[in-house]
């Protein structure tokens, strides 16, 4: 029985430590892949990969040539941090050395260690440990830099969402970013307040463009999206005028536009920060009207007022709220972009409203540099 017990309390203790070098391991993994943890797994991992390029050059130099040390060097740079980097460094120098004095001289004849390989290698590891400086002084591995961009753009896309609206109300929005990028400095929070009864938009252009005003716009539209609803309608833009004065941006400026409009009844207001004027498609006469309200920029003065446009949408009108980048280029003024916008849109607000602002885009400004928002809402 005693030797029984031993022998089970010794295959307990080894499962336990077993289970201990497990988790261990796994938890180095999850923290490395997460970009949490060292990075001795990827350091070891390439340090072994020195000597068998190492021995592969010298059997089979023709196959293996010498300026195969830089695949390791790459994969350090993107890796790696600076410190450990110079002692993968260290071995991939040691490692050129031996391939040298086992090659022989390269005036010898092909497949040699020639100087021109040494500056390759040497290339390749002053630039890899440029980009791993980088991403130290950072503090976002690489690893979790191309999710942290994307979840970034996925938080942008999401606060843009309008809120879905009740029957006989349609909406179309479309942001298009400048240059084909994911980051836009057009924005738009969206909420249904009241009870539900009326739908507050916010259009907002930050100054700059494309990925330079991208976390600017995620900033703002995280502020703003908290602002509205939270506030009276009249007190939005004096408070998001106050926000940005308070963050002493040196291009902190932006334009906005903010829709309050009843549901019920199809009355609206409009109040503008410097943005352009919202146009409005009325049903019974096929015209076009610009709805514009007085208001200075965002984040330039404080204590200004903004005064409100009062409209109302009746059955088949159609409001549309855009930014610059859609009317405005180096070649045509705003005057000009507004009358084609509002000629092509008379082929998209019929029946087929579905899709309206997208193609729009397209029709109008699909090759502008510069970022563009448009949204339209219908009333059926």
């Amino acid at each position: 029985m005693a030797g029984g017990v031993g022998a089970d309390s010794f295959t307990a203790r080894m499962r336990k430590s077993a289970h201990r070098v497990r988790t261990a391991l796994r938890k180095s993994g999850v923290d490395y892949f997460r970009g949490d943890g060292s990075d001795w797994i990827a350091l070891a991992g390439l340090l072994l990969t020195i000597p068998a390029i190492a021995w592969g050059t010298i059997a089979m130099p023709v196959w293996c040539a010498p300026a195969a040390l830089v695949l390791p060097i790459v994969a350090g740079g993107l890796l790696l941090r600076p410190a450990s980097l110079l002692g993968l460094y260290g071995a991939a120098a040691l490692a050129l050395i031996v391939e040298s004095i086992q090659l022989g001289p390269y005036t010898d004849g092909p497949a040699r260690v020639t100087p021109g390989t040494v500056l390759v290698v040497a290339a390749c590891g002053f630039f890899g440990l440029l980009i791993a400086q980088f991403r130290s002084r950072v503090g976002v591995p690489w690893r979790r830099g191309g999710t942290m961009l994307f979840d970034l753009r996925e938080r942008i896309r999401v606060q843009s969402k309008l809120p879905n609206l009740p029957k006989g109300w349609h909406r179309e929005m479309a942001l298009r970013p400048a240059g084909g990028q994911s980051f836009s400095g057009d924005f738009v929070v969206a909420a249904r307040t009241n009870g539900g009864r009326t739908l507050e938009v916010v259009l907002t252009d930050v100054s700059g463009k494309g990925m330079d005003a991208g976390s600017r716009a995620l900033l703002l539209s995280g502020a703003f999206g908290g602002l509205l609803g939270s506030l009276p309608p009249h007190g939005f833009l004096p408070a998001a005028n106050g926000y940005l004065l308070r963050q002493d941006w040196d291009e902190g400026f932006a334009t906005s536009i903010h829709l309050v409009l009843d549901l019920e009844s199809g009355d609206y207001e409009l109040l503008s920060a410097g943005h352009l004027p919202a146009l409005q498609l009325s049903a019974g006469t096929g015209r076009w009207e610009e709805k514009a309200a007085e208001g200075p920029l965002l984040g330039v003065y404080d204590g200004v007022q903004f005064d409100p446009v009062k409209g109302s949408l009746r059955p088949g009108d159609v409001l549309m709220l855009f930014t610059d980048g859609l009317v405005e280029t180096a070649d045509r003024d705003i005057s000009e972009g507004i009358d084609r916008l509002t000629g092509e849109a008379e082929r998209y607000v019929g029946p087929g409203f579905e899709g309206a602002a997208w193609h729009l885009i397209e029709a109008v400004a699909k090759d502008v540099n510069d970022d563009r928002a448009l949204l339209m809402i219908r009333r059926d």
